[in-house]
């Protein structure tokens, strides 16, 4: 059984309000826009990390993470990329791939919106966490975490921190 804390778009912020959260985790998973590698380091110090660049992510994020990360967590299969789009409107860039190999769980951030939808076409689970950082439109401050045992996504919860 792993613990696990999705965010994304933290956009350089990390603070306590995200850090307590890191503490219940096994593990943290980032779906990029990371902004500074300070975020990632602070988390690093806590927790073991997955994380993926994102469109703003500079020389150092590209150098250390990459666009995609595809693994297995448990039994589940895990693909996180920045840009990935939803059910029905997948990002261009994987469109195929993801058509020809589905993975049970697909991460995505970019939007700043959380969302979480079943895509019966693929049947998988899609999860965006939406934004944990203070720059973008988004009003109010997203995660997600969850439990992976064996094949099943459970006990999903929605973690509200505030407004920006």
């Amino acid at each position: 059984m792993k613990k696990v804390l999705l965010l994304s778009d933290t956009h350089s912020h990390i603070d306590d309000a995200i850090l307590k959260h890191v503490l219940w985790a096994d593990e943290v998973w980032h779906a990029g826009d990371i902004g500074e590698l300070t975020v990632t380091d602070e988390i690093k110090k806590l927790k073991p990390l997955r994380a993926v660049f994102g469109n703003i992510d500079g020389v150092e994020a590209r150098q250390e993470f990459s666009l995609h990360n595809r693994f297995f967590c448990e039994d589940v299969e895990v693909w996180i990329t920045h840009i990935g789009g939803y059910p029905g409107k997948y990002n261009q860039e994987i469109r195929e791939e993801i058509k020809k190999n589905p993975p049970k769980l697909f991460i995505c951030g970019h939007s700043h919106i959380l969302k979480v939808q079943f895509d019966k076409t693929l049947d998988l689970l899609h999860m965006n966490p939406g934004a944990c950082g203070k720059s973008g439109f988004h009003q109010i401050r997203t995660m997600l975490r969850f439990v992976i045992d064996g094949d099943k996504i459970q006990n999903l919860e929605i973690i509200e921190l505030g407004k920006k």
